[in-house]
């Protein structure tokens, strides 16, 4: 003995089966160009100090920057998306540098390496800006007096977990960056057989 209920079907109708099969495909297509961004990352470096050394290191075949989609280092802003900003700036230098951030179009990113991009570390005298994010939006700080290349990797690779899963948006819409800190790698000394 049971109770016979018809339920009624929801029949879609064209126009809602083509949004949704829109909206599908907007989202893929959305999250392929994120993909591409994410691989596909320009540096504009600014080298001052002894960070430079270990961002030329960082782009070299030890520790080969190219597996993360960044080895195409660009000496002009306007091919570039990535601002790496390594060592310390000085007063003079900073209308320079946001010169260069300028002239970058749109989607970019701000990468400040070393204690004395982002805080001016030991250098606290009144020619050396005593951090950039002051002067500009700085969206990872990667630590270190000079930080170790595996250090700016991971910067990098936040940089492409930002673009992967926040899409990309302007500098306007971030305002002040992200502010993300990178945690210094540990090295693990291994003793060999003896």
């Amino acid at each position: 003995m049971g109770v016979a209920v018809s339920i009624p079907v929801y029949q879609e109708s064209k126009e809602e089966f083509l949004a949704t099969k829109l909206g599908y495909v907007v989202d893929l297509l959305q999250k392929g160009v994120n993909w591409s961004r994410k691989n596909s990352l320009w540096p504009m470096p600014f080298a001052t100090a002894c960070c430079g050394i270990e961002l030329m290191a960082t782009g070299a075949s030890r520790y080969d920057i190219a597996r993360f989609g960044a080895e195409v280092m660009r000496f002009t802003p306007r091919q570039c998306d990535l601002l790496i900003v390594a060592g310390r700036v000085a007063i003079k230098m900073m209308p320079v540098l946001q010169r260069v951030y300028m002239q970058m179009a749109e989607p970019k990113w701000v990468i400040s390496m070393g204690a004395c991009a982002s805080t001016g570390g030991v250098f606290d005298t009144y020619a050396v800006v005593q951090g950039i994010d002051q002067f500009m939006p700085v969206d990872v700080y990667v630590p270190g007096c000079p930080p170790r290349p595996e250090t700016l990797i991971e910067g990098v690779m936040a940089i492409q977990r930002i673009v992967e899963n926040e899409g990309v948006k302007s500098s306007r819409e971030r305002g002040r960056g992200l502010g993300l800190v990178i945690q210094p790698t540990v090295q693990i000394n291994v003793e060999g057989p003896g």
